[in-house]
């Protein structure tokens, strides 16, 4: 589900590599291409307000408002405030993981083995904590800050039992999500491998991010649309722009 919108060329590309990761200020009115180049990609995702780092994304609050645990386009991604970090404008995946968060350095010694930098140099085991905190610090943020994370590209069901299911190849070679921003938005990233892949080699893909400048904020008409409640985030979200 995509929305309709003409993009002029991208404003800048970068290549994250598997266990990279990343971070910078999407400025309002920008758009996001994030791409699983190779297939198999997950993406463990942080938003917060680029001005007022104390708002951050509410996962429950975003999954709660718009009754929903399978995000995809047309959906909205909330802050603690009830203002929209970042819209889902396009999405060729469909699916994308609020449950699963991500695994720290001794999860993933326990699940993949010693991968240490001593031995394997710049191919050592990296893990989504760690990745997250060192680009956190970059921004005077610390570990108080690192909550609930999105893992794009990723999907985990739920059973009947309340039992959490990885469904393997969510996402394909050139799959991609765009992230829209109605304000000044702080993104942290990190690609690895989601802490439910059932893969039990350590082998991150890497992802292509692009940044794009939008016509219009025609583009965000998909998600003020498709929940009550999206209209009244952009609302709030707007009011800060008066």
């Amino acid at each position: 589900m995509t929305a309709s919108l003409t993009l002029r060329p991208s404003l800048y590309e970068e290549l994250v590599p598997g266990g990279g990761h990343t971070s910078f200020v999407l400025k309002r009115g920008q758009l996001l291409r994030i791409t699983d180049c190779e297939g198999g990609a997950n993406v463990s995702l942080l938003l917060l307000n680029a001005v007022d780092k104390s708002e951050r994304l509410n996962l429950p609050d975003t999954l709660k408002c718009q009754h929903t645990a399978k995000l995809s386009a047309g959906h909205c991604l909330y802050s603690d405030m009830g203002r929209v970090l970042a819209a889902i404008t396009a999405d060729t995946c469909g699916w994308h993981d609020s449950f699963g968060g991500v695994l720290n350095a001794a999860e993933v010694e326990e699940k993949y083995g010693a991968g240490r930098y001593q031995q394997l140099r710049n191919g050592f085991f990296r893990n989504g904590m760690d990745n997250l905190l060192v680009e956190l610090g970059k921004w005077n943020l610390n570990l108080q800050d690192l909550l609930m994370c999105l893992n794009l590209f990723s999907q985990v069901t739920v059973d009947g039992d309340g039992g959490f299911h990885f469904e393997p190849g969510n996402s394909k070679a050139g799959d991609y999500l765009e992230l829209y921003a109605p304000m000044d938005t702080l993104v942290v990233l990190t690609a690895l491998q989601h802490p439910m892949d059932p893969n039990p080699e350590y082998a991150p893909k890497p992802i292509q991010l692009s940044w794009h400048k939008v016509e219009s904020d025609g583009i965000s008409v998909l998600c003020r649309t498709s929940r009550a409640e999206n209209a009244r985030g952009f609302h709030n979200t707007e009011r800060l722009y008066i």
